[in-house]
């Protein structure tokens, strides 16, 4: 229908005045012109941006560019995934509660969760965690690979070169559109990035490699691997298994985050999913991502008591400090994830020389929730506040942090992988780009300029 039969029609049945029937459109007037049309809404919330593009045209506009930095506007796809309730706080793994899942589950089943789109029976957890545990072990060529890098190698460098690595190992890798190899794949990045992750922490630390073990959990196998010496049997201590076994599940996957949309990018291209895993690693390892537990707990120390932080956060309005560990960019409330792990921080009992740390953490949580310049301001704790805590509890030192956190968003890198790939309406993905610059510029040679 043209712009005026449109308008005529809408005229005549009063469908486009305020008022009028429900209809799941925007009606759009380009006061440029005084075209007026209408644009379907889908799914309760978003507009197609070519139906928008595509209505504005003629030589004398050159179309309608959708003008969107960082993409913080823009859905990229459709996710059936993770959830993330900003007003209220909550983040759900295909509609389970985040809380819910960290009681109840652990990191493998969560990861069946977010590949399978449903929790696991006994059976099937049983057989998924049988699958992971025979492919933990990678081929001697990648221990060969690691120990060519630099004794100060940087972990998450390792990671990802040895993530990217792995493709050239299974001739099926780049088999994206066959089910059976895909399933090989995702199985294969569980169960190896532990072994990877742990290999990377032996190696800055000069210490002998360190195999899998068949008789210890996911989370037990990656203690053993980082921390195993000379015992004949390592055990690790119960409730440290489960502070990472929670950890991994508070970073297994937060919705169209950068390193997830690089995954979803690069996996665009239909490359093996290890080179998009190793995209996520990368865009991982930036400051602007993957260190801000670090920086949190840098604060922390460098406050150094409780009787400092009212000094401190007076510091924080006048712009002289910044506050690490409190608000997020989703998130208008506490982010439910830190709650969580403040708890099994809890659970941990006696965190030794990081207790008056942890009373730092919590003091700076009070004090600001009672503050209208930090409530104002959405800034809340947030999962890193704690995160550092409890990866230095562990025994990690900082270079590891964003490691773990790769190693936990792979379950989610998979998981988004999988639906991009599955999902007959992505394509390549290629932006478009608002041109600023200059046109038609006349050549001048070398000697004339």
């Amino acid at each position: 229908m043209s712009v005026d039969r449109l308008d005529a029609a809408q005229e005549a049945s009063g469908t486009g005045d305020i008022g009028g029937p429900r209809r799941d459109t925007l009606t759009v007037i380009d006061n440029r012109t005084g075209a007026r049309f209408e644009i379907a809404v889908h799914d309760g919330s978003a507009i197609r941006a070519a139906d928008l593009s595509q209505r504005v045209a003629g030589p004398e506009h050159g179309g309608l560019v959708i003008y969107d930095p960082g993409f913080t506007h823009t859905a990229a796809c459709r996710s059936a995934i993770t959830h993330i309730d900003i007003e209220a706080g909550a983040l759900e793994h295909r509609g389970y509660r985040i809380e819910d899942l960290c009681a109840h589950s652990t990191f493998l089943e969560l990861a069946y969760l977010l590949i399978k789109g449903e929790l696991p029976t006994t059976s099937e957890l049983d057989r998924w965690k049988s699958e992971i545990g025979t492919r933990k072990f990678v081929h001697e060529n990648v221990k060969a690979f690691l120990e060519g890098f630099r004794y100060d190698a940087n972990p998450m460098a390792m990671l990802a070169a040895a993530a990217g690595a792995l493709s050239s190992f299974y001739p099926d890798a780049g088999d994206v559109h066959d089910a059976q190899s895909r399933e090989w794949q995702i199985l294969r990045v569980l169960a190896k990035m532990p072994t990877l992750a742990a290999f990377s922490f032996r190696h800055v630390r000069g210490q002998p490699y360190v195999y899998p073990e068949d008789d210890l959990s996911y989370t037990g196998n990656l203690l053993s691997m980082m921390f195993r010496m000379s015992e004949l049997r390592y055990r690790p201590d119960p409730r440290q298994e489960r502070l990472l076994d929670v950890m991994l599940m508070l970073h297994a996957d937060h919705e169209q985050n950068a390193s997830t949309t690089a995954v979803r990018a690069v996996g665009s291209t239909h490359v093996n999913p290890y080179s998009a895993v190793a995209a996520g690693v990368a865009a991982l390892s930036g400051p602007m991502r993957g260190t801000a537990d670090e920086a949190a707990l840098t604060m922390l120390t460098r406050i150094g008591s409780i009787g400092n932080v009212p000094g401190f956060l007076e510091s924080v309005k006048a712009g002289r400090e910044r506050l690490m560990g409190f608000g997020h960019w989703v998130y208008k409330t506490v982010d439910p994830r830190a709650r969580i792990l403040r708890a099994e921080l809890e659970e941990l009992g006696q965190t030794g020389a990081l207790t008056p740390l942890l009373a730092i953490a919590d003091e700076l949580a009070k004090r600001a929730a009672d503050d209208d310049f930090f409530t104002s301001r959405s800034l809340y704790p947030n999962v890193d506040l704690y995160s550092g805590l409890a990866y230095r509890s562990l025994g990690l030192s900082t270079e590891m942090f964003p490691v773990m956190f790769a190693l936990a968003r792979s379950a989610g890198w998979v998981a988004q992988w999988l639906e991009m790939v599955e999902d007959s309406e992505q394509m390549t993905v290629r932006p478009l780009q608002l041109y600023t610059g200059e046109r038609n510029r006349a050549y001048v040679p070398a000697d004339q300029r």
